[in-house]
């Protein structure tokens, strides 16, 4: 609830994605895989991969911000604060939104990474609003980010045909209209950590040439528990968070899930009584690109949002972490 009449507006929305283009056919020569099968099952088409010695998540998402200031028409050094969603940063530490912050050169931004898997930019954007409706921020900047081919195995065909890597952003700044990021609804349940997670470099299990040997370093997913909660949370929290606000199917304007599995997204939009045509969907070109997918459905749908448009994000992730955010689009593209 608003203690004021402030609340924090997206005015401006970027992506990011590699040039590398790597498509279900160009996979069926790495593992025993189809494109029949891909597609069927998972909805992904062709992923972008970041290719180069020493790119990492910072550098997609540098190059994405700079973008969004562009568009915006600010210099960088008006940005007060960056929130980078991220499971993949450049380093344990520092955070990869200071990285972002000095190649930018956002001289005057504090920054965080904030991880919360699939579900790290609904996370970061509630995140990000509490301190624009707080007052004590005017331009905060949230990222969701991931080189996420930096964790897959690549001879393991249940995870190597659903990740790909990219950047997405949005500009938070006050207002005192009725738009912006009007609720959010955010869970977690830390059980999920068994069926879905990166095993080793932690401080559990630090890196050593066993884990290295054990392929512990990549991604771990127990495929049908995590697709069942996934299907079943992502729908709910929708469906609440629309209740929650007196929305019925016909007042949504558009539905931004997570980009996970096709599947789990027609579940999600029949639960909330939407029809294909209000989803945003890219799954096709872009894989699962864990945080980045929402804020990249909202770069390529920008010219077809109208001011006032409501507009339900959704997210399921590791963790496990799931959550919805309303937002009321701030602006006519």
């Amino acid at each position: 609830m608003l203690t004021n009449n402030i609340r924090a507006a997206i005015t401006a929305v970027n992506g990011h994605v590699p040039d590398y283009v790597l498509t279900n056919k160009e996979l069926e020569t790495m593992v025993d895989t189809t494109d029949e099968w891909i597609t069927t099952r998972t909805g992904v088409k062709e992923r972008r991969i970041l290719k180069g010695n020493g790119l990492g998540a910072s550098d997609m998402a540098a190059p994405c911000t700079l973008g969004l200031c562009e568009k915006r028409g600010i210099s960088p050094e008006d940005i007060d604060m960056i929130i980078c969603a991220t499971v993949t940063p450049d380093m344990v530490f520092p955070a990869t939104a200071n990285v972002v912050a000095d190649k930018i050169g956002a001289k005057n931004a504090f920054g965080f990474d904030l991880n919360a898997a699939c579900s790290g930019f609904v996370y970061a954007l509630s995140t990000g609003a509490k301190f624009v409706e707080s007052g004590s921020h005017k331009k905060v900047v949230v990222i969701g980010v991931d080189k996420m081919s930096a964790i897959v195995d690549y001879t393991d065909r249940s995870t190597c045909i659903l990740f790909g890597d990219g950047a997405g952003a949005v500009l938070l700044e006050p207002t005192e209209e009725e738009v912006g990021v009007m609720d959010s609804l955010l869970y977690s349940d830390g059980a999920g950590r068994h069926y879905l997670k990166q095993a080793a470099g932690g401080s559990v299990k630090p890196s050593t040439h066993e884990t290295v040997d054990a392929k512990e370093h990549f991604i771990f997913q127990d495929g049908q528990p995590v697709f069942k909660y996934a299907v079943l949370k992502m729908a709910d929290v929708s469906v609440e968070i629309m209740e929650k606000n007196n929305l019925t199917g016909d007042d949504v304007a558009w539905l931004v899930p997570h980009q996970a599995n096709l599947r789990i997204i027609d579940a999600c939009a029949r639960r909330m009584g939407l029809g294909k045509e209000k989803v945003m969907i890219n799954i096709e070109k872009y894989g699962n690109t864990t945080a980045a997918t929402i804020p990249l459905c909202l770069w390529e749908w920008e010219t077809q949002l109208k001011k006032g448009d409501n507009i339900i994000l959704s997210a399921f992730g590791g963790g496990f972490t799931w959550g919805g955010v309303y937002v009321k689009w701030a602006y006519d593209s």
